[in-house]
């Protein structure tokens, strides 16, 4: 009798844990956003992000207790010598807790681990050429997002996209927009809509926008998006997200269906901070 019910005991221990898991997770995230929030990480935020003090307050709440609940479920990892500390973790949760405001959110999911070299680093790639040969090619990077579980950031690049607001370039920014978009799977400039937005309308002002940016790095005719967003759609949509958070009012200006689109999918509207 025992060895028949024991499997039966099992089975509805794992379902109960299944079910049971999300309202626990969101019962222990409360419990982190109610604590106090460090005077010392305020200090950072308000040295590292100059738009910080712009934000409305409700959104300055939001986004200090969204770090606490990120640092507390995210690893960070130095590399090539970097001691993480609190202004390095401050400073990358800060940037990437801009993307889930006003919105439901699982904090970036499928990350587990936030790797800091102190510049950009050298990645190498492998591919067949058509001689049939393995060659190797070295990259610098000034950050990555992986779908399983990483991020990879260049401290000074981090800093310098904290302390320039107004750049349109923000590396944090870009590679949180690719974990935004593998959430789904495979980053394809697509990331699971909210409600009120559909894809078609969400493809019809990226794909016309992608393509006129191909274009203009083509010809070399000045654009407001870096060319690194004609790379793919999956580019785009990152690049898109650092001028939007950055650079409201001329997006809004040169592009308002695609400014609507982001406006809709974060949730806020930094043309009016």
């Amino acid at each position: 009798m025992l060895s028949y019910l024991l499997p039966i005991f099992i089975g509805v221990l794992i379902i109960g844990y299944s079910v049971g898991k999300p309202y626990w997770r969101e019962y222990q995230r409360n419990k982190i956003k109610n604590q106090p929030f460090k005077q010392q990480w305020r200090n950072i935020i308000q040295q590292r992000m100059p738009y910080f003090r712009k934000m409305p307050t409700d959104l300055q709440q939001q986004l200090k207790q969204h770090i606490q609940v990120f640092l507390a479920e995210k690893n960070f990892i130095g590399c090539n010598g970097v001691q993480i500390t609190d202004d390095i973790k401050i400073t990358v949760a800060a940037q990437a807790c801009l993307l889930l405001l006003n919105r439901k959110t699982d904090f970036y999911p499928k990350l587990h681990t936030i790797l800091v070299y102190p510049c950009e680093f050298i990645k190498e790639q492998q591919s067949m050429y058509t001689d049939g040969v393995l060659h190797t090619n070295k990259k610098a990077l000034v950050g990555e997002s992986w779908g399983f579980g990483k991020v990879v950031l260049s401290w000074q690049d981090t800093l310098d996209g904290a302390n320039i607001p107004d750049d349109g370039r923000n590396v944090v920014i870009h590679e949180f927009a690719h974990q935004l978009d593998q959430e789904n799977g495979k980053a394809n400039g697509a990331p699971i809509l909210g409600k009120g937005q559909n894809y078609k309308g969400w493809s019809d002002a990226f794909s016309s926008q992608f393509k006129k940016l191909k274009k203009q790095a083509k010809t070399g005719k000045p654009s407001l998006f870096d060319y690194y967003g004609a790379s793919d759609p999956a580019e785009f949509f990152a690049v898109a997200s650092e001028v939007f958070f950055e650079q409201a009012k001329q997006f809004h200006y040169e592009y308002p269906i695609l400014y609507q689109q982001l406006k809709q999918y974060y949730h806020v509207d930094p043309l009016h901070w």
